[in-house]
């Protein structure tokens, strides 16, 4: 990540040393390295986020290709895609129809006296 040769490195911690003393030095270097473990993270969550929206755009782009192309020519990972979501669509449309059934009975159960 960095080009830092272990000449340079104890060089500045000589100068760290020379500069903040040996009392502060110790909690120095841990919160330099807490800011390190920090920044790590942040950006290993902004390289997972982008590498999403990278797989999502190429997925929207794929797709909309295939309806351009009139849905004849599928490649078989987005024929699978679009198989799926059509099941996830009825089960969720057959949940609501469920629900909406259910729903009137509780409804008249409230009116009676």
């Amino acid at each position: 990540m960095f080009d830092i040769s272990f000449g340079q490195l104890l060089l500045v911690l000589i100068i760290g040393l020379v500069v903040l003393g040996p009392e502060r030095l110790p909690v120095a270097i841990k919160a330099v390295a807490g800011w390190i473990k920090v920044l790590r993270r942040m950006s290993a969550t902004v390289q997972l986020e982008l590498n999403k929206e990278l797989k999502l755009q190429e997925l929207q782009d794929s797709l909309k290709k295939a309806e351009q192309s009139g849905l004849t020519t599928l490649t078989p990972e987005i024929q699978e895609s679009i198989d799926d979501l059509k099941r996830v669509t009825e089960s969720l449309k057959n949940e609501i129809d469920s629900t909406t059934q259910i729903n009137p009975q509780i409804d008249t159960d409230k009116n009676k006296p």
